[in-house]
């Protein structure tokens, strides 16, 4: 009885695992509005190794239209400069000689609808992920008869997981419906 349990419980964390990856994909998408984490893939030549913006420079956000960076070393402005303009943010940094703000410009109706379909995008991938997990519990369930589980048990077993999967999707919906809710607000 106690292997049932345990289907049951790599199945959940598995699905704890696809919300949280989830929660930090959506996290990243830009929604019109500052939020330092679009910065997470920026990384700065440092003493000639690349590492994350945050490993070399202070990252604030002083309101919700700006993204205020205060490196940790005077000299490496340039290079964060340069990092940033390098990769995807797609936001030209402004250099005042101490600081590095952001400007977040305002999205177009067409980059909020493309957003909104990221999101979705990632929306689905996670749902595809529960779903692998809710199958392979199941089928470790059905394997485990052959095995001298009683059929009961396992049908309660498959049941139980069935209303985890259950629960995990709307998670996944909730949180899709609040990141396209953000991204759609002007």
């Amino acid at each position: 009885m106690a292997d049932i349990k345990q289907y049951v419980k790599a199945a959940e964390e598995k699905m704890n695992a696809t919300i949280a990856h989830l929660d930090e994909q959506l996290a990243h998408i830009r929604a019109g509005k500052a939020n330092t984490k679009i910065l997470d893939g920026v990384k700065v030549a440092y003493y000639g190794s690349p590492v994350p913006l945050t490993n070399v420079a202070t990252v604030t956000t002083p309101d919700a239209k700006t993204i205020l960076i205060t490196p940790w070393e005077k000299n490496l402005i340039k290079e964060i400069e340069k990092a940033i303009m390098n990769s995807e943010v797609g936001i030209t940094p402004e250099n005042n000689g101490e600081t590095i703000r952001l400007g977040i410009p305002p999205l177009t109706e067409e980059r909020r609808k493309n957003l909104a379909k990221q999101s979705k995008n990632e929306a689905e991938n996670a749902k595809i992920s529960v779903r692998n997990a809710r199958r392979d519990a199941i089928e470790a369930l059905k394997k485990s008869i052959k095995e001298g589980t009683p059929e009961d048990v396992e049908k309660d077993a498959e049941a139980e997981v069935q209303k985890v999967h259950d629960k995990f999707i709307k998670k996944v919906d909730e949180l899709y419906a609040a990141k396209e809710k953000e991204i759609m607000t002007v």
